[in-house]
């Protein structure tokens, strides 16, 4: 069955890359409703923004929605990962501005506050997109690719030349909440040298240490070092869930993706869906539902964001 979060739920924070204070309320909604953002500082129908893979404007760091009417909003990737990593199918999003708020970085806020709610069983079954056949997008040494699986799968490569990240592996089957217990916590990640040219051109004005891995050769910068020892690649999977949730409901396949960002990952969902014969619309029975991610989640399997020692 379809799930919605119980009650409002509020956060506030800063946008990453303005630097400005922002406010977001989840709010429940009714089945079938999927997930819609709103921009409560623009007035009337423009304000709705649809959580759809088709409306991403490209943008190499973070996921924007743009709609029809040109209303935009940034950094939709982790409050989508959580939903979905959570079970939440129905929900109407309230920003205050432009972005979503950053916190501390990684998806733990949103996941803590909405198993702390609770969710809402709705009557309406879940219907997933079931991958058919083999798809694959690359950009230079950058490839993504999706194929058949009975469930959400994934595997993801990084190689960064700082010896701090360095070259990181993983495979998760992001089922039964696999995403809160191994994923939600892993914080967005950059080096020195990249936050020094974002803010020279006008951005990551919000970002900080505290809501950021910030890198400088094999030193990590940030107080406390790392969360896990390959936060990195863990990130990346997390952000590559969010891009993924913007399918309109949960994937069955198997996700890889080898040095892939925000840009390659839509531009798999893109074509993905250019060819009807690669996938199929199914109503979950009761097998293929336990088998989703955020099915059986309880709050008390949220890390506890601690950080680990620095490397």
């Amino acid at each position: 069955m379809q799930h919605t979060v119980t009650k409002a739920i509020t956060f506030d924070g800063v946008g990453l890359h303005s630097g400005r204070a922002v406010t977001m309320t989840v709010h429940p909604a009714p089945e079938d409703y999927g997930i819609c953002f709103q921009r409560t500082d623009v007035d009337g129908p423009d304000a709705v923004i649809p959580a759809r893979w088709d409306l991403v404007e490209q943008s190499p760091l973070c996921t924007r929605l743009r709609n029809a009417s040109g209303v935009e909003l940034s950094t939709v990737e982790h409050i989508m990962a959580a939903l979905i990593g959570c079970g939440v199918h129905n929900a109407l999003i309230e920003v205050s501005g432009a972005e979503v708020p950053i916190l501390d970085g990684s998806s733990v806020p949103f996941v803590r506050a909405i198993l702390h709610a609770g969710l809402t069983v709705q009557t309406a079954p879940v219907r997933a997109i079931e991958v058919l056949c083999e798809v694959e997008v690359a950009k230079g040494e950058a490839w993504a690719r999706v194929a058949p699986s009975d469930t959400l799968r994934m595997d993801f490569q990084i190689d960064f030349a700082d010896a701090a990240i360095g070259r990181q592996t993983k495979s998760l089957m992001l089922a039964n909440g696999a995403f809160v217990r191994e994923l939600c916590d892993s914080r967005t990640f950059c080096r020195q040298s990249d936050v020094d040219t974002m803010r020279a051109n006008g951005l990551a004005l919000g970002g900080t240490l505290e809501n950021a891995v910030v890198v400088d050769g094999d030193a990590v910068l940030s107080p406390g070092g790392l969360r896990h020892r390959d936060e990195a690649v863990r990130h990346k999977m997390l952000d590559a869930m969010g891009d993924l949730a913007l399918a309109g409901a949960p994937i069955l396949g198997h996700y890889e993706g080898h040095r892939a960002g925000h840009a390659l990952t839509n531009a798999l969902l893109r074509a993905l869906f250019a060819d009807p014969s690669n996938y199929r619309w199914v109503t979950c029975d009761q097998a293929q539902s336990a088998r989703l991610p955020g099915v059986g989640v309880t709050r008390h399997e949220v890390p506890s964001a601690a950080a680990a020692p620095a490397l």
